[in-house]
Protein backbone atom coordinates (compact mmCIF):
# COMPACT_ATOMS: atom_id res chain seq x y z
CA UNK A 1 0.00 0.00 0.00
CA UNK A 2 0.94 3.62 -0.59
CA UNK A 3 2.13 5.75 1.70
CA UNK A 4 0.67 9.42 1.97
CA UNK A 5 2.86 12.47 1.06
CA UNK A 6 2.11 15.67 3.08
CA UNK A 7 3.49 19.09 3.69
CA UNK A 8 7.24 19.83 1.90
CA UNK A 9 7.18 16.29 -0.10
CA UNK A 10 3.78 17.43 -1.96
CA UNK A 11 5.11 20.95 -2.23
CA UNK A 12 8.17 19.63 -3.75
CA UNK A 13 6.30 18.24 -6.87
CA UNK A 14 6.31 21.61 -8.65
CA UNK A 15 9.51 22.98 -7.53
CA UNK A 16 11.72 20.00 -8.01
CA UNK A 17 12.29 17.15 -5.45
CA UNK A 18 16.62 17.09 -4.44
CA UNK A 19 16.13 14.56 -1.49
CA UNK A 20 17.79 11.14 -2.14
CA UNK A 21 15.50 8.35 -1.79
CA UNK A 22 16.92 4.84 -1.97
CA UNK A 23 15.65 2.64 -5.07
CA UNK A 24 14.14 5.88 -6.68
CA UNK A 25 12.67 5.07 -10.12
CA UNK A 26 12.56 7.56 -13.32
CA UNK A 27 9.96 6.55 -16.10
CA UNK A 28 10.26 8.98 -18.90
CA UNK A 29 6.17 9.28 -20.63
CA UNK A 30 6.04 10.56 -24.45
CA UNK A 31 2.87 11.13 -25.67
CA UNK A 32 0.17 12.22 -28.12
CA UNK A 33 -3.24 12.36 -28.08
CA UNK A 34 -6.26 13.62 -30.33
CA UNK A 35 -3.90 12.88 -33.71
CA UNK A 36 -7.07 12.62 -35.76
CA UNK A 37 -5.28 10.91 -38.99
CA UNK A 38 -3.46 14.08 -39.21
CA UNK A 39 -0.25 12.71 -41.19
CA UNK A 40 0.10 15.48 -43.28
CA UNK A 41 1.53 18.72 -41.90
CA UNK A 42 -0.86 21.37 -40.90
CA UNK A 43 -0.38 24.77 -40.54
CA UNK A 44 -0.44 27.43 -38.06
CA UNK A 45 -4.07 27.41 -37.98
CA UNK A 46 -4.59 23.36 -38.24
CA UNK A 47 -5.39 23.49 -41.78
CA UNK A 48 -4.10 21.45 -44.74
CA UNK A 49 -0.40 22.62 -45.27
CA UNK A 50 0.62 22.71 -48.74
CA UNK A 51 3.69 21.66 -50.30
CA UNK A 52 4.90 25.14 -51.28
CA UNK A 53 4.48 26.82 -47.40
CA UNK A 54 5.71 23.52 -45.90
CA UNK A 55 9.10 24.17 -47.66
CA UNK A 56 8.79 27.41 -46.27
CA UNK A 57 8.69 25.76 -42.91
CA UNK A 58 5.60 27.69 -41.80
CA UNK A 59 4.16 24.24 -41.04
CA UNK A 60 3.77 21.93 -38.34
CA UNK A 61 3.82 18.27 -37.53
CA UNK A 62 3.31 15.40 -39.79
CA UNK A 63 3.85 11.77 -39.32
CA UNK A 64 7.05 11.66 -41.05
CA UNK A 65 8.27 14.83 -38.63
CA UNK A 66 6.40 12.64 -35.42
CA UNK A 67 8.53 9.42 -36.46
CA UNK A 68 11.30 11.30 -36.45
CA UNK A 69 11.26 13.45 -33.13
CA UNK A 70 9.78 9.89 -31.07
CA UNK A 71 13.01 7.85 -32.61
CA UNK A 72 15.64 10.68 -31.85
CA UNK A 73 14.07 11.23 -28.06
CA UNK A 74 13.48 7.22 -27.25
CA UNK A 75 16.59 6.53 -28.59
CA UNK A 76 18.60 9.19 -26.82
CA UNK A 77 16.69 8.01 -23.38
CA UNK A 78 17.35 4.80 -24.12
CA UNK A 79 21.26 5.46 -24.49
CA UNK A 80 21.27 7.28 -20.76
CA UNK A 81 19.82 3.97 -20.04
CA UNK A 82 16.08 5.83 -19.28
CA UNK A 83 13.35 3.64 -18.74
CA UNK A 84 10.74 4.92 -21.74
CA UNK A 85 6.76 4.76 -22.50
CA UNK A 86 5.30 6.10 -25.70
CA UNK A 87 1.30 6.08 -25.37
CA UNK A 88 -1.72 7.76 -27.05
CA UNK A 89 -4.28 8.90 -25.31
CA UNK A 90 -6.87 8.16 -28.02
CA UNK A 91 -8.75 10.07 -30.89
CA UNK A 92 -6.19 8.22 -33.55
CA UNK A 93 -9.47 8.19 -36.40
CA UNK A 94 -11.05 10.48 -38.42
CA UNK A 95 -9.70 14.11 -39.28
CA UNK A 96 -8.19 13.65 -42.83
CA UNK A 97 -8.63 12.08 -46.27
CA UNK A 98 -6.51 9.03 -45.28
CA UNK A 99 -9.13 8.45 -42.74
CA UNK A 100 -11.83 8.31 -45.17
CA UNK A 101 -10.36 6.65 -48.24
CA UNK A 102 -8.03 4.03 -45.95
CA UNK A 103 -10.32 3.97 -42.67
CA UNK A 104 -8.20 2.29 -39.92
CA UNK A 105 -5.84 0.34 -41.33
CA UNK A 106 -3.95 3.37 -42.31
CA UNK A 107 -3.57 4.37 -38.51
CA UNK A 108 -2.56 0.40 -37.40
CA UNK A 109 0.07 0.84 -40.46
CA UNK A 110 1.40 3.55 -39.20
CA UNK A 111 1.32 2.59 -35.27
CA UNK A 112 3.11 -0.35 -35.98
CA UNK A 113 6.10 0.95 -36.93
CA UNK A 114 6.08 3.93 -34.32
CA UNK A 115 6.58 1.07 -31.49
CA UNK A 116 3.22 2.26 -29.06
CA UNK A 117 3.62 1.00 -25.80
CA UNK A 118 -0.35 1.28 -25.21
CA UNK A 119 -3.00 3.36 -27.12
CA UNK A 120 -6.20 4.40 -25.81
CA UNK A 121 -9.33 3.93 -26.65
CA UNK A 122 -11.08 7.71 -28.09
CA UNK A 123 -14.71 8.33 -28.81
CA UNK A 124 -13.88 8.70 -32.15
CA UNK A 125 -12.61 4.99 -32.58
CA UNK A 126 -16.10 4.38 -32.75
CA UNK A 127 -16.99 6.64 -35.55
CA UNK A 128 -17.64 4.07 -37.77
CA UNK A 129 -18.93 1.60 -35.46
CA UNK A 130 -17.75 -1.44 -33.67
CA UNK A 131 -16.76 -3.54 -36.08
CA UNK A 132 -14.28 -0.88 -37.75
CA UNK A 133 -12.66 -0.64 -34.27
CA UNK A 134 -12.27 -4.40 -33.98
CA UNK A 135 -10.39 -4.23 -37.49
CA UNK A 136 -8.11 -1.53 -35.79
CA UNK A 137 -7.54 -4.19 -32.38
CA UNK A 138 -6.92 -6.83 -34.58
CA UNK A 139 -4.08 -5.49 -36.70
CA UNK A 140 -2.24 -3.18 -33.73
CA UNK A 141 0.56 -4.64 -32.37
CA UNK A 142 0.36 -2.66 -29.66
CA UNK A 143 -2.53 -2.85 -26.57
CA UNK A 144 -5.18 -0.52 -26.94
CA UNK A 145 -7.32 -0.20 -23.84
CA UNK A 146 -10.42 0.78 -22.42
CA UNK A 147 -12.11 0.49 -19.28
CA UNK A 148 -15.02 1.81 -18.48
CA UNK A 149 -17.30 0.26 -21.11
CA UNK A 150 -19.12 -2.73 -21.83
CA UNK A 151 -18.20 -4.76 -25.19
CA UNK A 152 -19.67 -8.09 -23.57
CA UNK A 153 -22.85 -7.04 -26.25
CA UNK A 154 -21.00 -6.64 -28.96
CA UNK A 155 -20.06 -9.11 -30.57
CA UNK A 156 -17.21 -8.21 -32.60
CA UNK A 157 -15.53 -6.58 -29.70
CA UNK A 158 -16.22 -9.50 -26.78
CA UNK A 159 -13.19 -10.59 -25.42
CA UNK A 160 -10.75 -8.19 -27.39
CA UNK A 161 -10.00 -5.02 -25.37
CA UNK A 162 -8.68 -4.82 -21.82
CA UNK A 163 -9.70 -2.09 -19.53
CA UNK A 164 -5.82 -1.70 -17.86
CA UNK A 165 -2.64 -3.38 -18.79
CA UNK A 166 0.04 -4.45 -16.49
CA UNK A 167 4.17 -3.41 -18.20
CA UNK A 168 7.85 -4.38 -17.08
CA UNK A 169 9.64 -1.42 -17.59
CA UNK A 170 13.37 -1.29 -15.82
CA UNK A 171 12.23 -3.98 -13.87
CA UNK A 172 9.29 -2.12 -12.18
CA UNK A 173 5.22 -3.18 -12.46
CA UNK A 174 4.09 0.03 -14.51
CA UNK A 175 -0.45 -0.13 -14.23
CA UNK A 176 -1.87 1.40 -17.02
CA UNK A 177 -5.43 2.02 -17.07
CA UNK A 178 -7.83 3.48 -19.75
CA UNK A 179 -10.85 5.44 -19.79
CA UNK A 180 -12.99 7.28 -22.31
CA UNK A 181 -15.74 9.70 -22.06
CA UNK A 182 -19.16 8.89 -20.87
CA UNK A 183 -20.79 10.69 -24.00
CA UNK A 184 -19.25 8.27 -26.73
CA UNK A 185 -22.62 6.91 -27.42
CA UNK A 186 -23.97 10.62 -28.14
CA UNK A 187 -20.82 11.57 -30.04
CA UNK A 188 -20.28 8.45 -32.04
CA UNK A 189 -21.39 5.05 -32.73
CA UNK A 190 -20.49 2.75 -30.52
CA UNK A 191 -23.42 -0.23 -31.32
CA UNK A 192 -24.80 -2.00 -28.04
CA UNK A 193 -21.09 -1.25 -26.12
CA UNK A 194 -22.63 0.45 -22.93
CA UNK A 195 -20.49 3.25 -20.74
CA UNK A 196 -19.88 3.57 -17.23
CA UNK A 197 -18.97 5.80 -14.76
CA UNK A 198 -15.13 6.76 -15.59
CA UNK A 199 -14.52 7.87 -11.85
CA UNK A 200 -16.03 4.43 -10.22
CA UNK A 201 -13.96 2.57 -12.97
CA UNK A 202 -10.87 3.98 -12.02
CA UNK A 203 -11.43 3.21 -8.72
CA UNK A 204 -12.07 -0.36 -9.13
CA UNK A 205 -9.44 -0.50 -11.60
CA UNK A 206 -6.73 1.29 -8.86
CA UNK A 207 -7.58 -0.47 -6.42
CA UNK A 208 -7.14 -3.96 -8.28
CA UNK A 209 -3.78 -3.03 -9.73
CA UNK A 210 -2.82 -2.26 -6.15
CA UNK A 211 -4.22 -4.93 -4.22
CA UNK A 212 -1.82 -6.69 -6.28
CA UNK A 213 1.19 -5.13 -5.61
CA UNK A 214 1.98 -2.68 -8.57
CA UNK A 215 2.23 0.54 -7.15
CA UNK A 216 2.97 2.77 -9.81
CA UNK A 217 0.08 3.61 -11.48
CA UNK A 218 -0.95 5.45 -15.18
CA UNK A 219 -4.34 6.66 -16.20
CA UNK A 220 -4.28 7.34 -19.77
CA UNK A 221 -7.54 8.75 -20.43
CA UNK A 222 -9.58 10.16 -23.01
CA UNK A 223 -12.43 12.32 -21.02
CA UNK A 224 -10.77 15.56 -21.40
CA UNK A 225 -8.52 18.30 -19.23
CA UNK A 226 -11.38 19.17 -16.65
CA UNK A 227 -11.96 15.54 -16.30
CA UNK A 228 -8.63 14.45 -15.65
CA UNK A 229 -8.62 16.86 -13.12
CA UNK A 230 -11.42 15.34 -11.17
CA UNK A 231 -10.69 12.09 -11.21
CA UNK A 232 -7.20 13.19 -10.01
CA UNK A 233 -8.62 15.13 -6.84
CA UNK A 234 -11.27 11.98 -6.14
CA UNK A 235 -9.01 8.78 -6.07
CA UNK A 236 -5.83 8.04 -3.74
CA UNK A 237 -4.23 5.69 -6.15
CA UNK A 238 -4.03 6.98 -9.37
CA UNK A 239 -0.22 8.33 -10.10
CA UNK A 240 -0.55 10.29 -13.41
CA UNK A 241 -2.48 11.12 -15.81
CA UNK A 242 -2.07 10.75 -19.77
CA UNK A 243 -5.05 12.37 -21.29
CA UNK A 244 -7.04 13.44 -24.55
CA UNK A 245 -10.06 14.52 -25.80
CA UNK A 246 -9.99 18.19 -25.15
CA UNK A 247 -7.11 18.83 -26.98
CA UNK A 248 -5.43 20.85 -24.51
CA UNK A 249 -2.17 22.41 -24.80
CA UNK A 250 -0.53 22.42 -21.60
CA UNK A 251 2.84 23.71 -21.50
CA UNK A 252 5.01 26.01 -19.00
CA UNK A 253 6.69 28.26 -22.26
CA UNK A 254 4.28 28.07 -25.02
CA UNK A 255 1.53 31.30 -25.57
CA UNK A 256 -1.75 30.76 -25.15
CA UNK A 257 -1.35 27.06 -22.85
CA UNK A 258 -4.58 26.16 -20.77
CA UNK A 259 -2.52 25.18 -17.68
CA UNK A 260 1.08 24.19 -16.70
CA UNK A 261 2.61 21.08 -17.78
CA UNK A 262 2.10 18.90 -15.67
CA UNK A 263 -0.62 20.32 -14.01
CA UNK A 264 -1.06 19.31 -10.38
CA UNK A 265 -4.19 18.23 -8.72
CA UNK A 266 -4.10 17.27 -5.20
CA UNK A 267 -6.43 14.41 -4.66
CA UNK A 268 -8.22 13.44 -1.16
CA UNK A 269 -5.04 12.38 0.78
CA UNK A 270 -3.37 15.31 0.15
CA UNK A 271 -0.84 14.00 -2.62
CA UNK A 272 -0.24 16.33 -5.88
CA UNK A 273 -1.12 14.32 -9.06
CA UNK A 274 0.68 15.34 -12.45
CA UNK A 275 -2.30 15.44 -15.12
CA UNK A 276 -0.53 16.36 -18.77
CA UNK A 277 -1.95 16.34 -22.43
CA UNK A 278 -0.01 17.19 -25.17
CA UNK A 279 -2.68 19.72 -27.75
CA UNK A 280 -3.75 17.86 -30.97
CA UNK A 281 -2.41 16.15 -34.33
CA UNK A 282 0.20 15.54 -33.99
CA UNK A 283 1.20 19.44 -33.55
CA UNK A 284 3.79 18.35 -30.01
CA UNK A 285 4.80 15.67 -28.34
CA UNK A 286 4.90 15.22 -24.62
CA UNK A 287 7.60 14.70 -22.74
CA UNK A 288 6.94 13.94 -18.77
CA UNK A 289 9.58 12.28 -16.19
CA UNK A 290 8.37 10.83 -13.13
CA UNK A 291 9.94 9.50 -10.39
CA UNK A 292 9.28 7.47 -7.84
CA UNK A 293 10.86 6.54 -4.52
CA UNK A 294 11.06 2.94 -2.62
CA UNK A 295 7.52 3.35 -1.26
CA UNK A 296 5.71 4.06 -4.76
CA UNK A 297 5.14 7.73 -4.30
CA UNK A 298 5.56 10.26 -6.89
CA UNK A 299 8.19 12.77 -5.76
CA UNK A 300 9.38 14.48 -9.03
CA UNK A 301 6.86 15.03 -12.02
CA UNK A 302 9.23 17.18 -14.73
CA UNK A 303 8.77 17.90 -18.53
CA UNK A 304 7.70 20.24 -21.20
CA UNK A 305 5.83 19.23 -24.65
CA UNK A 306 8.05 19.62 -27.85
CA UNK A 307 6.92 21.48 -30.64
CA UNK A 308 7.53 20.01 -34.06
CA UNK A 309 8.18 22.12 -36.08
CA UNK A 310 9.99 22.39 -39.48
CA UNK A 311 13.63 21.98 -37.56
CA UNK A 312 12.45 18.44 -37.00
CA UNK A 313 13.09 16.55 -40.61
CA UNK A 314 10.73 14.02 -41.27
CA UNK A 315 11.65 10.55 -41.57
CA UNK A 316 12.30 9.44 -45.22
CA UNK A 317 10.39 6.11 -45.23
CA UNK A 318 7.37 7.79 -44.18
CA UNK A 319 7.42 10.14 -46.22
CA UNK A 320 8.11 7.60 -49.11
CA UNK A 321 4.70 5.22 -47.64
CA UNK A 322 2.61 8.65 -47.20
CA UNK A 323 3.44 9.95 -50.60
CA UNK A 324 2.13 6.61 -52.30
CA UNK A 325 -0.95 6.96 -50.19
CA UNK A 326 -1.91 10.16 -51.31
CA UNK A 327 -1.22 9.43 -54.66
CA UNK A 328 -4.80 7.94 -55.73
CA UNK A 329 -6.86 10.69 -53.72
CA UNK A 330 -4.65 13.94 -54.76
CA UNK A 331 -5.80 14.80 -57.92
CA UNK A 332 -9.11 14.95 -56.72
CA UNK A 333 -8.22 16.45 -53.70
CA UNK A 334 -6.28 19.17 -54.84
CA UNK A 335 -9.33 20.75 -57.32
CA UNK A 336 -10.16 24.19 -56.78
CA UNK A 337 -14.20 24.33 -55.69
CA UNK A 338 -13.69 28.16 -55.24
CA UNK A 339 -11.89 30.81 -53.51
CA UNK A 340 -11.96 32.89 -49.72
CA UNK A 341 -11.19 36.77 -49.21
CA UNK A 342 -9.68 35.87 -45.92
CA UNK A 343 -9.34 32.68 -43.54
CA UNK A 344 -12.12 31.02 -42.68
CA UNK A 345 -12.15 30.30 -38.77
CA UNK A 346 -12.98 27.02 -37.73
CA UNK A 347 -10.62 25.77 -34.82
CA UNK A 348 -12.45 23.93 -31.97
CA UNK A 349 -11.33 26.79 -29.55
CA UNK A 350 -14.18 29.09 -31.08
CA UNK A 351 -16.61 27.11 -32.93
CA UNK A 352 -16.83 25.17 -29.85
CA UNK A 353 -17.52 28.60 -27.53
CA UNK A 354 -18.79 30.99 -30.24
CA UNK A 355 -20.13 32.18 -33.39
CA UNK A 356 -17.66 31.54 -35.73
CA UNK A 357 -17.36 31.96 -39.47
CA UNK A 358 -16.82 28.61 -40.25
CA UNK A 359 -19.70 27.95 -38.51
CA UNK A 360 -21.79 30.48 -40.44
CA UNK A 361 -20.72 29.24 -43.58
CA UNK A 362 -21.64 25.68 -42.77
CA UNK A 363 -25.28 26.79 -41.62
CA UNK A 364 -26.08 28.97 -43.84
CA UNK A 365 -25.49 26.41 -47.17
CA UNK A 366 -27.39 23.75 -45.49
CA UNK A 367 -30.29 26.21 -44.88
CA UNK A 368 -29.96 27.72 -48.47
CA UNK A 369 -30.52 23.69 -49.83
CA UNK A 370 -33.56 23.42 -47.91
CA UNK A 371 -35.03 26.77 -47.82
CA UNK A 372 -37.28 25.57 -50.61
CA UNK A 373 -38.81 22.36 -48.39
CA UNK A 374 -39.61 24.90 -45.99
CA UNK A 375 -36.38 25.10 -43.31
CA UNK A 376 -35.84 28.13 -41.37
CA UNK A 377 -33.47 27.25 -39.13
CA UNK A 378 -30.37 25.31 -39.40
CA UNK A 379 -28.05 23.60 -36.65
CA UNK A 380 -24.58 22.84 -36.52
CA UNK A 381 -22.65 21.12 -34.54
CA UNK A 382 -19.24 22.57 -33.46
CA UNK A 383 -17.50 19.31 -33.18
CA UNK A 384 -18.73 18.49 -36.64
CA UNK A 385 -16.48 21.41 -37.51
CA UNK A 386 -12.39 19.93 -37.83
CA UNK A 387 -10.52 22.36 -39.13
CA UNK A 388 -10.18 26.42 -40.33
CA UNK A 389 -9.45 27.10 -44.28
CA UNK A 390 -6.66 29.84 -44.90
CA UNK A 391 -7.19 32.62 -47.35
CA UNK A 392 -6.73 32.22 -50.35
CA UNK A 393 -8.19 28.86 -53.04
CA UNK A 394 -10.63 26.05 -51.32
CA UNK A 395 -9.91 22.64 -52.19
CA UNK A 396 -12.06 20.09 -52.42
CA UNK A 397 -9.82 18.24 -49.71
CA UNK A 398 -10.00 21.57 -47.70
CA UNK A 399 -13.70 21.12 -47.44
CA UNK A 400 -13.54 17.44 -46.41
CA UNK A 401 -11.27 17.96 -43.72
CA UNK A 402 -13.48 20.64 -42.31
CA UNK A 403 -16.27 17.76 -42.75
CA UNK A 404 -14.73 14.67 -42.52
CA UNK A 405 -17.45 12.79 -41.19
CA UNK A 406 -19.12 11.69 -44.49
CA UNK A 407 -22.17 13.41 -42.98
CA UNK A 408 -25.96 13.90 -45.04
CA UNK A 409 -27.89 16.83 -45.20
CA UNK A 410 -31.02 16.01 -42.36
CA UNK A 411 -34.17 17.44 -41.43
CA UNK A 412 -36.74 17.28 -39.18
CA UNK A 413 -39.91 19.15 -37.42
CA UNK A 414 -40.20 20.29 -34.32
CA UNK A 415 -41.67 22.92 -32.05
CA UNK A 416 -40.23 26.39 -30.48
CA UNK A 417 -40.08 25.03 -27.41
CA UNK A 418 -38.07 22.41 -28.73
CA UNK A 419 -35.83 24.65 -30.41
CA UNK A 420 -35.21 26.23 -27.28
CA UNK A 421 -34.48 23.01 -25.30
CA UNK A 422 -32.09 22.02 -28.39
CA UNK A 423 -30.00 25.40 -27.76
CA UNK A 424 -29.72 24.84 -24.06
CA UNK A 425 -28.12 21.76 -24.78
CA UNK A 426 -26.11 23.52 -27.25
CA UNK A 427 -24.45 25.31 -24.71
CA UNK A 428 -24.81 22.78 -21.35
CA UNK A 429 -21.39 22.22 -21.67
CA UNK A 430 -19.43 24.85 -23.04
CA UNK A 431 -17.13 24.73 -20.46
CA UNK A 432 -15.60 21.62 -21.22
CA UNK A 433 -15.43 22.41 -24.67
CA UNK A 434 -18.25 19.87 -25.94
CA UNK A 435 -18.87 18.99 -29.78
CA UNK A 436 -22.85 20.02 -29.16
CA UNK A 437 -22.16 24.09 -29.23
CA UNK A 438 -24.80 25.23 -32.08
CA UNK A 439 -23.75 27.23 -34.89
CA UNK A 440 -27.21 28.33 -36.55
CA UNK A 441 -28.95 30.29 -39.52
CA UNK A 442 -32.27 31.63 -39.85
CA UNK A 443 -31.62 31.96 -35.41
CA UNK A 444 -30.50 35.00 -32.84
CA UNK A 445 -29.53 33.73 -29.06
CA UNK A 446 -27.83 34.71 -26.66
CA UNK A 447 -26.52 32.56 -23.87
CA UNK A 448 -25.37 33.05 -19.94
CA UNK A 449 -22.59 30.78 -18.90
CA UNK A 450 -23.17 31.85 -15.28
CA UNK A 451 -26.40 30.69 -14.96
CA UNK A 452 -26.93 26.62 -14.63
CA UNK A 453 -27.41 24.33 -17.76
CA UNK A 454 -30.44 24.03 -18.98
CA UNK A 455 -31.69 27.71 -18.11
CA UNK A 456 -28.75 29.79 -20.21
CA UNK A 457 -30.45 30.26 -22.92
CA UNK A 458 -32.40 33.63 -23.84
CA UNK A 459 -33.67 36.28 -26.62
CA UNK A 460 -34.35 33.53 -29.32
CA UNK A 461 -35.13 35.38 -32.50
CA UNK A 462 -36.33 33.56 -35.60
CA UNK A 463 -37.27 35.81 -38.93
CA UNK A 464 -40.74 36.96 -39.28
CA UNK A 465 -42.66 38.44 -42.62
CA UNK A 466 -40.13 41.04 -44.33
CA UNK A 467 -37.09 39.40 -42.98
CA UNK A 468 -37.92 40.82 -39.47
CA UNK A 469 -36.36 39.08 -36.36
CA UNK A 470 -39.27 38.20 -34.00
CA UNK A 471 -39.24 36.27 -30.61
CA UNK A 472 -39.34 32.53 -31.32
CA UNK A 473 -43.08 30.97 -30.97
CA UNK A 474 -42.96 28.04 -28.52
CA UNK A 475 -46.08 26.40 -29.72
CA UNK A 476 -45.58 26.60 -33.42
CA UNK A 477 -43.37 23.89 -36.08
CA UNK A 478 -40.11 24.85 -37.32
CA UNK A 479 -38.26 22.90 -40.11
CA UNK A 480 -35.09 22.71 -39.05
CA UNK A 481 -32.03 21.54 -40.94
CA UNK A 482 -28.86 19.77 -39.65
CA UNK A 483 -27.08 16.50 -40.36
CA UNK A 484 -27.79 13.32 -39.81
CA UNK A 485 -25.60 12.54 -37.07
CA UNK A 486 -27.25 15.37 -34.73
CA UNK A 487 -30.82 14.47 -36.05
CA UNK A 488 -29.97 11.41 -34.66
CA UNK A 489 -29.81 12.60 -31.08
CA UNK A 490 -25.66 12.74 -31.22
CA UNK A 491 -23.85 15.33 -29.53
CA UNK A 492 -27.02 14.82 -26.83
CA UNK A 493 -30.27 16.54 -29.28
CA UNK A 494 -32.26 14.18 -28.56
CA UNK A 495 -34.99 16.89 -29.24
CA UNK A 496 -33.98 16.24 -32.96
CA UNK A 497 -34.29 12.19 -32.45
CA UNK A 498 -38.15 12.52 -31.25
CA UNK A 499 -39.39 15.08 -33.81
CA UNK A 500 -41.61 14.61 -36.84
CA UNK A 501 -41.04 13.84 -39.83
CA UNK A 502 -37.43 13.13 -39.90
CA UNK A 503 -35.09 12.44 -43.33
CA UNK A 504 -31.38 11.76 -42.93
CA UNK A 505 -30.61 10.84 -46.12
CA UNK A 506 -30.01 14.35 -47.96
CA UNK A 507 -26.48 15.08 -50.53
CA UNK A 508 -23.26 15.10 -48.55
CA UNK A 509 -22.37 17.98 -46.30
CA UNK A 510 -19.24 18.54 -48.32
CA UNK A 511 -20.91 18.55 -51.81
CA UNK A 512 -23.82 21.02 -50.35
CA UNK A 513 -20.44 23.63 -49.32
CA UNK A 514 -18.92 23.67 -52.63
CA UNK A 515 -22.06 23.83 -54.54
CA UNK A 516 -22.93 26.85 -52.35
CA UNK A 517 -19.09 29.00 -52.66
CA UNK A 518 -19.85 27.83 -56.33
CA UNK A 519 -23.46 30.18 -55.88
CA UNK A 520 -21.30 33.18 -54.43
CA UNK A 521 -20.32 33.16 -57.67
CA UNK A 522 -16.97 31.23 -56.64
CA UNK A 523 -15.64 33.68 -54.21
CA UNK A 524 -16.67 33.60 -50.46
CA UNK A 525 -16.22 35.84 -48.01
CA UNK A 526 -16.37 34.83 -44.44
CA UNK A 527 -18.36 37.07 -41.99
CA UNK A 528 -20.10 37.09 -38.65
CA UNK A 529 -22.93 39.16 -37.71
CA UNK A 530 -23.79 38.82 -33.99
CA UNK A 531 -26.26 35.64 -34.55
CA UNK A 532 -24.79 34.21 -31.27
CA UNK A 533 -24.55 36.59 -28.44
CA UNK A 534 -22.75 35.56 -24.86
CA UNK A 535 -24.24 37.57 -22.31
CA UNK A 536 -21.09 38.36 -19.61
Amino acid sequence: MKTVLMGATALALCAGFTGAAQAEYTLNILHINDFHSRFDPITGTDSNCDAETDAAGECFGGIARLKTIIDDTRGKLKDEGANVLLLSAGDNFQGSLYYTTYKSKVVSDFFNQMGFDVVATGNHEFDDGPEEFMRFIEAAEFPIIGGNFDVTKEDSLRGKIKGSIVLDVGGEKIGIIGATTEDTPEIASPGNVEFTDVVEYVRGASEALDAAGVDKIILLSHIGYNEDQQVAASLPLVDVIVGGHTHTLLSNTAEGAAGPYPTMVENPEGVEVPVVQANQYGKYLGDIAITWDDEGNVIKAEGEPFLIDASVKGNEEFATQLAELSGPIEEEMGQVIGSTTDAIEGSREVCRAMECSMGNLLADAILDRTADQGATIAFQNGGGIRASIDKGDITKGDVLTVLPFSNTLATVQINGADVIDALENGVSDVENGAGRFAQVAGLKYSFDLSKPAGSRVSDVLVKGEGDQWVPIDEEATYTIVTNNYVRGGGDGYGTFAEGDNPYDFGPPLEEVVADYIAEQGGTYTPYTDGRITEIK
